[in-house]
């Protein structure tokens, strides 16, 4: 709220028109959103030995355990491929979502004070917080793809493939992280269902698992999960295969738009009272 030369006053309000306003908001104030990825970046490695090392930390000791538990003492068939490889190729994506969706659920809670003191696109929070770990999955497959050369495991073209598989994943993370934004700014016991949720979902999605275990006419369902396509992807494009795992990606890539919307919808409409509950 402002004084005006004459006298009036104006009040600074958010919008409330549909969602693709506040997309359009959003990208006109998207330095906002380099500001607060480049700021989680530097909290998350400032004082740190190793760096951005850490990135490959959460993804390969959960390989090992995996390899050890799932690989060797339960025999899990692993598509031909060694379990090491075909569970780290999973891990990738499975991390990136799981640390999206733990930035994201937190973010406007996290971001209190910012809140209260002006006004902003509030979808920058959750944006930012899916985008930051992006780096985190870039510097793994960075460093997986060789030790997988190394292993006899080439490279080809299919892992361009990556890059949508990537979107999938940002936009389940960012819808579903949206939703669960708006809900912590009123219930504070959603930082307690996330951990949860992610480690139901871990179970629920082919990643120590092969979706071959699958019966072929509920496959489908399983792409209702948007991280099974993405998995499954992330092995095709990686490991190759002779597998074709489209028909599961095109199911998850329509759940996770659908996800998308519902969350920037559910977002836009509980945001309003964001600074009042917070």
């Amino acid at each position: 709220m402002s004084d005006q030369p004459d006298g009036s006053l104006t009040t600074i309000s958010p919008n409330r028109t549909a969602a693709l306003a506040q997309l359009a908001e959003l990208w006109a104030g998207r330095d906002l959103v380099v500001f607060l990825l480049w700021r989680d970046l530097k909290v998350r490695y400032r004082q740190t030995f190793f760096g951005a090392a850490w990135a490959l930390v959460p993804p390969f000791f959960t390989m090992v355990v995996f390899t050890l538990v799932f690989g060797t003492l339960v025999k899990l068939d692993s598509d031909g491929q060694p379990y090491w490889a075909f569970s780290i190729c999973a891990l990738a994506a499975w991390t990136y979502f799981s640390q999206a969706l733990t930035n994201a659920a937190s973010s406007a809670v996290n971001n209190a004070s910012l809140i209260e003191k002006v006004y902003f696109p509030r979808l920058s929070l959750p944006v930012s917080a899916v985008l930051s770990p992006l780096i985190d999955l870039a510097i793994t497959i960075a460093f997986l793809v060789p030790v997988l050369a190394i292993a006899g495991i080439l490279p080809t073209p299919r892992a361009l493939a990556i890059i949508p598989l990537v979107v999938i994943a940002l936009f389940s993370a960012l819808g579903l992280g949206a939703i669960l934004a708006a809900l912590n700014v009123r219930y504070r016991d959603v930082r307690h269902l996330v951990p949860l949720m992610l480690q139901l979902g871990l179970f629920a999605t082919p990643v120590v698992y092969s979706s071959n275990l699958v019966p072929e006419h509920l496959r489908p369902l399983l792409g209702l999960n948007p991280m099974a396509g993405v998995v499954e992807g992330f092995r095709w494009a990686l490991l190759g295969g002779s597998g074709d795992p489209w028909s599961l990606v095109a199911v998850s890539a329509v759940s996770a738009t659908v996800i998308l919307g519902a969350g920037l919808y559910i977002f836009v409409r509980l945001e309003r009272g964001f600074a009042d509950l917070i």
